[in-house]
């Protein structure tokens, strides 16, 4: 367990919330949450959601292609509803209007009064950050249909000057092995003012668990799972990620019950040990010089 320091509005450091490895208290909401939360999008059955409380779950990922989580999640925000954080992401938000009807498409189906954090989709691409768009998200905010305001974005640098200088509660960006360009371009800049920060993509869309030719790597390291590395395992890919003293949180899409068990392994294995992380970022380094697609 350790410390979080935040810089006050007055410019003094001040200490946040207590957190270990699989738990974590999000700045500007206040809700202790699993840090592994559940996008349900990608093929989890509807029994999978209730299933996935009962291990801890209580941060989720809704938005317009998680239909068949709707019933389930509904059902278990009708019954424990401050237990549980739910993260609306829009599809498209190009005008104020929109916006504000995403949100009240999400409260109507899942029968909640406020969305936990909204996000806006992609921001640059499927979102605009205007100055009426932005004065909306507030007023939401104001209004207390939503808690929290943030976006996905793939622009680090952008997001970088928003982490320091934005209207912004939370970023939702891609972190890993592969990709953990956020160290230099987001990470820097969040000390201000704390937002959430929520990863995705732990596993670079499968490319690190995927056997690679050429690849030239030391003995792995770590006591378990020597005999299979390389390639990683997702465990190894989701324990990178929340190494970082930087990410809240991160999100898992499994595509059954069985990889949801294997993925929140990963909180009860704890944290790599500084050999392991080494050893990670570098196969994350040469599996990102041999597949140099950069949107993945």
């Amino acid at each position: 367990m350790f410390t979080e320091q935040m810089v006050d509005g007055r410019g003094n450091t001040v200490l946040t919330a207590k957190r270990t490895f699989d738990r974590v208290s999000l700045p500007h909401l206040g809700n202790q949450v699993l840090r592994m939360g559940v996008a349900a999008n990608m093929g989890l059955d509807s029994a999978d959601i209730p299933y996935a409380a009962e291990r801890g779950v209580n941060l989720w990922l809704y938005g317009r292609s998680f239909g068949k989580a709707t019933v389930p999640l509904k059902a278990l925000l009708a019954h424990e509803r401050e237990k549980h954080v739910v993260v609306m992401l829009g599809t498209f938000v190009l005008t104020p209007r929109g916006a504000r009807r995403t949100v009240e498409k999400a409260r109507r189906e899942l029968g909640i009064d406020c969305v936990d954090l909204f996000l806006m989709p992609w921001l640059g691409c499927t979102s605009r950050f205007s100055p009426a768009i932005q004065d909306e998200l507030v007023e939401m905010r104001e209004e207390g249909i939503v808690r929290g305001v943030g976006t996905s974005i793939h622009d680090r640098q952008r997001a970088g000057r928003l982490a320091a200088n934005s209207i912004l509660d939370a970023f939702m960006l891609r972190y890993n092995a592969k990709h953990p360009d956020a160290e230099q371009d987001v990470f820097p800049h969040l000390a201000t003012r704390d937002p959430i920060v929520i990863s995705y993509t732990a596993t670079s869309w499968k490319q690190l668990l995927k056997c690679l030719k050429g690849i030239d790597m030391s003995p792995w390291p770590g006591a378990d799972t020597g005999a299979t590395m390389p390639p990683l395992t997702a465990a190894l890919c989701y324990r990178f990620v929340l190494n970082s003293p930087h990410v809240h949180a991160t999100w898992t899409g499994p595509a059954n019950r069985e990889q949801l068990d294997e993925n929140l392994a990963a909180l009860e294995a704890g944290p790599l040990s500084v050999e392991e992380e080494a050893w990670v970022r570098e196969y994350g380094k040469q599996v990102k010089a041999k597949r140099k697609r950069d949107y993945v």
